[in-house]
């Protein structure tokens, strides 16, 4: 994750690092681009919504009694094609932005642990210059002491 100049000894931290923290975690939310898009998601907003479900589903009740009058074909038409396509559509919508929302919660918790550990290996970096000093200061004074 770092770059060392072996000649002089000196931590550079790696350009992705700088990038990283400057762009942040990566969220559903900046997948929308265009006014095509923007429309889509307002759309999508407006029917993955449990509120949109319940109105689904009274808008296919109303049509319930002619299918029960239809027969056993009009009956399992209408619950494919009307009960279960409305209402259901809505319903795994919901559901999608649930899930999309716990992704992007980890995404977050992700990023946030990622910047820990990058914090915690430039503090092992800078202790191990000191460690290296000190080592280097060790062996002259060793050398010193020997030549006296």
């Amino acid at each position: 994750m770092c770059y060392i100049n072996a000649m002089m000894n000196i931590h550079i931290p790696h350009p992705r690092i700088e990038e990283r923290a400057q762009t942040g975690p990566h969220l559903t939310k900046h997948e929308h681009a265009g006014f095509n898009g923007r429309l889509a998601v307002l759309i999508t907003n407006m029917v993955s919504t449990m509120w949109c479900a319940y109105f689904f589903a009274i808008i296919a009740l109303i049509s319930f009694p002619a299918a029960l009058q239809g027969g056993t074909a009009a009956l399992v038409s209408w619950i494919a094609q009307t009960f279960l396509q409305l209402v259901l559509l809505s319903v795994i919508m919901v559901g999608q932005k649930v899930a999309a929302r716990a992704s992007d919660k980890q995404a977050m918790q992700t990023f946030k642990d990622t910047e820990a550990l990058l914090k915690i290996q430039d503090e092992i970096q800078r202790l191990l210059e000191i460690n290296n000093e000190l080592t280097v200061e060790i062996h002259r004074f060793i050398k010193e002491k020997k030549k006296e």
